[in-house]
């Protein structure tokens, strides 16, 4: 398998990862608002559904 479709296959996975920090970071400071809950929850359901839709594409 060559390094792109490699990369495109963890796509979703790593969109969820930056939907991870985009919570955790403030969280962690002490500064969370609707915003940040706002753009990490639709990362990380944007995340799931790309990985979803990339590995039925790619498997077929």
């Amino acid at each position: 398998m060559s390094t792109v479709l490699t990369v495109v296959r963890y796509l979703g996975t790593c969109i969820q990862l930056v939907g991870v920090v985009v919570l955790a970071v403030p969280a962690i400071g002490g500064g969370v608002t609707n915003t940040h809950l706002t753009v990490g929850l639709s990362l990380i359901i944007f995340g799931y559904l790309a990985h979803i839709v990339l590995n039925k594409i790619l498997k077929s």
